[in-house]
């Protein structure tokens, strides 16, 4: 039974970086790999357990079905004066939000952010 959630875990985790299959052919990288693999797994069970604990009962297909749907959004402005305006923002969602408190990551880390850039002058190489 753990085998078989241990290795869908892995797919989970996997699959969205289309790292599957994978055939290795040196052993350095077949052992990184199952090392990756396996922090994976001990990333998605602290996560399980941690929202256990604060009371959400859920699976880890649930929060990262939740989670997918996180997106942000940059918006680049360019201006008159040569200075261009970068927008970052994200898209709310309660149960997202939700899922983030439990695991208190940080509102500033996913924060909108704006940013002028003043582009380098143009030299002549001449």
């Amino acid at each position: 039974m753990t085998l078989t959630r241990a290795e869908s875990a892995f797919r989970a985790m996997k699959s969205p970086l289309a790292e599957r299959p994978i055939f290795h052919q040196l052993e350095r990288r077949v052992e990184t790999h199952i090392f990756l693999c396996v922090l994976a797994y001990h990333l998605l069970v602290a996560i399980e357990t941690t929202l256990l604990n604060r009371g959400l009962h859920t699976s880890w297909a649930t929060v990262r079905e939740t989670l997918a749907t996180h997106q942000m959004v940059t918006i680049v402005l360019p201006t008159d004066g040569g200075k261009v305006l970068k927008i970052r923002n994200k898209r709310r969602r309660k149960a997202r939000t939700k899922t983030l408190q439990l695991l208190e990551i940080p509102a500033e880390i996913i924060r909108p952010q704006r940013t002028w850039i003043t582009p380098p002058m143009a030299t002549d190489s001449d």
